[in-house]
């Protein structure tokens, strides 16, 4: 029989903690954000699953999600409410309520938020591949840098990627992250 996990109580909501299944409502649980860089839910816990990443990320106009990157696993998304653009592969696609994407391994990219508000999106990659020092790479891009999602110099390293924009911070969600 699988045990239940513990759904441990912080400063920043609800954090699943070891083994075992559980159902934890995403307004309860714990977030990350920054600004200029979103907010993702912590729905994983501790530790994180082995198999698949799974978030909720919510985006302000302008925000990027990530870097502009690959990986070596699939990973794909869903617009769940607002607006956003892709950038894929170097091209800008729009995206609207319901639009699913999927980058397959190695599909270069990165969402930015857009429109009049704040969008929504459901992320889920795979991690059977992307652990490592071969997870993947933040590459230089043209059109992402307009966005301010490019690094300026390709590398592997998150610390380097990320150095130039505002850590995440754990926090709660607000009630007006999340649609009611």
């Amino acid at each position: 029989m699988v045990p239940e996990a513990r759904l441990e109580q912080t400063e920043h909501g609800l954090v699943p903690r070891g083994p075992g299944w559980y159902v934890l409502n995403a307004r309860d649980a714990g977030w990350s954000a920054a600004k200029g860089r979103g907010a993702y839910s912590n729905l994983e816990g501790e530790p994180e699953f082995e198999q698949l990443g799974i978030h909720l990320v919510t985006l302000e106009p302008g925000d990027a999600m990530a870097m502009y990157h690959w990986e070596a696993d699939e990973e794909n998304f869903l617009v769940l409410a607002g607006e956003a653009l892709l950038i894929v592969e170097g091209e800008e696609r729009p995206l609207r309520a319901w639009d699913f994407v999927h980058c397959p391994p190695e599909a270069k990219h990165v969402i930015v938020g857009a429109g009049d508000s704040r969008c929504l999106l459901l992320a889920v990659g795979a991690r059977d591949k992307s652990v490592g020092e071969a997870w993947g790479g933040y590459t230089v891009d043209e059109t992402a840098a307009k966005h301010g999602a490019s690094v300026d110099k390709e590398t592997t390293k998150p610390a380097e990627a990320y150095a130039k924009v505002a850590k995440r911070a754990p926090t709660r969600t607000g009630e007006d992250w999340l649609p009611s």
